[in-house]
Parts: structure tokens; C-alpha cells; sequence
């Protein structure tokens, strides 16, 4: 599948230019970017596979916006950390 992406001016110019010292594409590049990406992204999409797993993550979501977490200073304290 073929993906046209629109990149401000300002950062187009800077990847044509890391691309010209290093003597690649600008695919390459971009798809070096896209790998990068979906590899810190890698847990959470584990979790969404998972039955539920949107659920879960929506549902933390809504308890700490209403208030129910504990921070994690305080349970270092706890912890004796």
C-alpha cells in the first residue's frame, strides 16, 4: 500500500538533508522513522490484541481521571524504595 504523507517544509528539508549525508533514500529513512515508532508502541498493541485489553486501558483511563491512583512517590514510600 502506497502512503502519501504531507511534512512541513521546515522538516522535509531537514531529512533531505541527513539523507544526503548519508547517502540514502528518503524512504529509507522514513521507513527507519515508522519502525522506530511502532516498536515503542509494540506493548500497547499487544495489549489491545487481547481480548479486553481496550477495555482495561479505557477503564484505568476513566479511574484516574476520577481521582483513583495512588502516585508513585507514595508507593515508593510504602515500599521502602
Amino acid at each position: 500500500m502506497d502512503v502519501n504523507v504531507k511534512v512541513e517544509e521546515k522538516r522535509r528539508d531537514a531529512l533531505k538533508i541527513i539523507a544526503a549525508i548519508e547517502k540514502r533514500e528518503m524512504r529509507q529513512i522514513l521507513a527507519e522513522i515508522i519502525d522506530d515508532y511502532l516498536e515503542r508502541h509494540e506493548e500497547t498493541l499487544a495489549i489491545l490484541a487481547q481480548p479486553g485489553g481496550l477495555d482495561a486501558i479505557l477503564e484505568g483511563a476513566a479511574e484516574i481521571k476520577g481521582g483513583k491512583f495512588v502516585k508513585w512517590q507514595v508507593l515508593k514510600k510504602r515500599s521502602g524504595m
